[in-house]
């Protein structure tokens, strides 16, 4: 049973974390699309740009735009990773819940064993010492 409590909370460590990583890209992702969308309002502004500048800005905007698109895909993959491990969490609480209610009911019976067995011996006991 400890087995499964030391797995549930590495799997609920591991869900932080991915939320954890999952909103820092999140604010990442915003701080690149403002960053492009400044550039690209700056290109506008600048009615005859130099050859060099232009291509500059050019590349800088598709570079931009790259990590837009990979942060938008890593946050993605981060969601739906952390919705595979709330599963298996959810799965691994319920076959905690299950080995709970089983230990129980043997623990029961061992109880109910123990008590006969006292009673046995106690009667045993007994004839004994009539018999002697």
């Amino acid at each position: 049973m400890s087995k499964h409590h030391s797995e549930l909370g590495q799997r609920e460590q591991d869900l932080l974390k991915f939320r954890r990583d999952s909103d820092t890209t999140a604010a990442e992702l915003v701080k690149m699309e403002k960053m492009l969308e400044q550039t690209k309002s700056l290109m506008e502004k600048k009615r005859e740009p130099t050859l060099d500048c232009t291509g500059y800005q050019e590349n800088m905007v598709e570079d931009l735009e790259e990590k837009v698109r990979s942060s938008r895909r890593y946050r993605r993959n981060s969601l739906h990773h952390t919705q595979m491990l709330e599963s298996q969490m959810k799965t691994v609480k319920g076959e905690l819940v299950g080995t709970l209610d089983h230990l129980q009911e043997l623990r029961n019976v061992l109880r109910r064993s123990q008590q006969k067995a006292e009673e046995r011996k106690a009667a045993m006991e007994k004839l004994a010492a009539g018999m002697r």
